[in-house]
């Protein structure tokens, strides 16, 4: 694969053409998926729950996102690496500015924050200084504890129209990418026809730009019941790899996510 640049994602927007995100946490798994066609590794900050065993990403630490980082540029084939800044590391403007550097540093090539219009400032800030970043909105799991649980995000009109307005001034500001996560599929729509920079979606819908799953979900492996926007693309392959091509080819193709996926 050719090495994927916010340029390669832009030109899927703008021509129609979806792209796959997938979570990995080290160098042999970044291999895989980078190999797969993946064009986006998510460094998530999901590792908390997925390889500590945690009950939330909160534990998660600077230190631990360092080190899965440069686990993952060691492997990775070419896609753009997107690492999670963890819960408390993007507090202040000052904060977010070193935190960010220190994950450039270790090999990512955007990273993400959670929250809404109140990031606008770092996320201006950390443009004019190189950095590009994907703002997470919706269901943002670092404030679980505020949100009451994991509950759907924008179902009422008022709070749809204030994600979609914070949305587009994110994108003023500087971001380089969004991602929806728990939204209605209509809301999710709307905020990617509001904005010309790529939309990432899990659990909002087919109409984003593109779709991103934690690897051992999209794999089976994850212990308990699993989210409504899940799909297990191993229960129809012959191997991990041959799982992760599925899946690739499911977004590119838009069958997945399916309505049963999706929240209305």
């Amino acid at each position: 694969m050719n090495k994927v640049t916010l340029h390669t994602l832009s030109t899927f927007k703008q021509a129609g053409e979806k792209f796959t995100v997938l979570t990995a946490y080290d160098a042999c798994f970044a291999h895989v998926v980078s190999e797969a066609g993946v064009e986006v590794i998510l460094v998530g900050d999901s590792l908390g729950m997925v390889l500590q065993g945690q009950d939330s990403t909160l534990p998660v630490t600077m230190d631990d996102m360092i080190y899965h980082t440069a686990s993952v540029a060691k492997g990775n084939q070419g896609a753009m690496i997107m690492a999670d800044m963890p819960f408390m590391s993007y507090a202040t403007p000052e904060q977010t500015m070193k935190n960010a550097a220190l994950l450039m540093q270790a090999g990512a090539h955007i990273i993400k924050i959670e929250g809404d219009a109140w990031l606008s400032e770092s996320v201006s800030l950390l443009s004019e200084r190189g950095i590009p970043t994907c703002v997470h909105m919706g269901l943002t799991p670092q404030a679980v504890n505020k949100l009451g649980g994991y509950k759907v995000q924008g179902r009422d009109r008022g709070s749809a129209k204030q994600m979609i307005e914070d949305a587009v001034r994110l994108e003023e500001a500087g971001a380089s990418i969004l991602l929806l996560e728990c939204v209605p599929s209509l809301l999710a729509e709307e905020v990617t026809q509001a904005v010309d920079i790529p939309v990432i979606g899990i659990g909002a819908g087919v109409s984003t730009d593109a779709q991103v799953l934690v690897l051992h979900d999209m794999l089976g492996i994850t212990p308990g019941r699993s989210p409504k926007f899940v799909k297990n693309f191993m229960e129809d392959a012959a191997d991990i790899p041959s799982a992760i091509q599925n899946y690739v080819a499911a977004v590119k193709q838009g069958s997945f996510p399916g309505p049963e996926h999706s929240f209305e």
